[in-house]
């Protein structure tokens, strides 16, 4: 993590944020509000990613809440030290059928973080799980900061390419995290409500960017 880099929300940096690997374009932000919970971690920790919940649906006009009417918990953190944690749970595997083969895909690529999503009828986020194992590298990661970022990398779709090699944090001079500001911008104009839920072309980022022109 460094520090903020040049601010840049052009519409081809903003597209480049929602296009995946396979070249598609795919966007999507949350249709309801967020209903946290966490598993793993003592109640400080707990207190830090609601905490960090909190502050990211503030920046985005986006809803907190106590339970989702549907499934309860709406947005599952779970911290662990091996992935083999997640087949051991119970009742798991029937919130998330491909529990087997997604954590032999996360052994065999030494992941430390992971977040799967499911979408409603209309696109829009509805479940979003996390995980998170505290490997060598994530054991020295203050706890707030690895809170904030698997927050931001939730609150929308973004491409599995969209923070390769660099993070959606950067550092103050006191060593603290924070969201750049680029991002910041592009997640307050993503939940403008005159957007789409979701979106699949590219024309999308144009608008995205535009919102963004405008709100500076």
């Amino acid at each position: 993590m460094s520090e903020a880099a040049p601010f840049d929300t052009s519409p081809d940096a903003v597209t480049r944020l929602f296009t995946r690997s396979d070249g598609s374009y795919l966007f999507a932000r949350w249709g309801r509000p967020i209903a946290p919970v966490a598993f793993g971690v003592e109640d400080s920790t707990v207190s830090t990613l609601k905490g960090a919940i909190e502050a990211v649906c503030q920046l985005a006009g986006h809803e907190v809440a106590e339970t989702d009417p549907e499934l309860g918990s709406n947005f599952m953190v779970f911290f662990l030290r091996e992935w083999q944690e997640l087949v051991d749970t119970p009742n798991l595997d029937r919130m998330i059928p491909e529990l087997g083969p997604l954590v032999e895909r996360l052994k065999a690529a030494d992941a430390n973080q992971y977040r799967l999503f499911r979408f409603d009828e209309a696109g829009g986020i509805k479940a979003c799980f996390v995980f998170v194992r505290m490997d060598e590298i994530m054991s020295e990661i203050p706890a707030d900061t690895i809170c904030l970022g698997q927050v931001v990398q939730s609150i929308l779709l973004w491409s599995d390419e969209a923070f390769l090699g660099t993070s959606p944090l950067a550092l103050t001079g006191d060593n603290v995290a924070i969201l750049k500001p680029d991002v910041a911008a592009v997640i307050r104009a993503a939940y403008d409500p005159v957007l789409p839920v979701t979106a699949d072309d590219a024309s999308h980022a144009l608008r995205l960017s535009a919102r963004i022109g405008l709100a500076s």
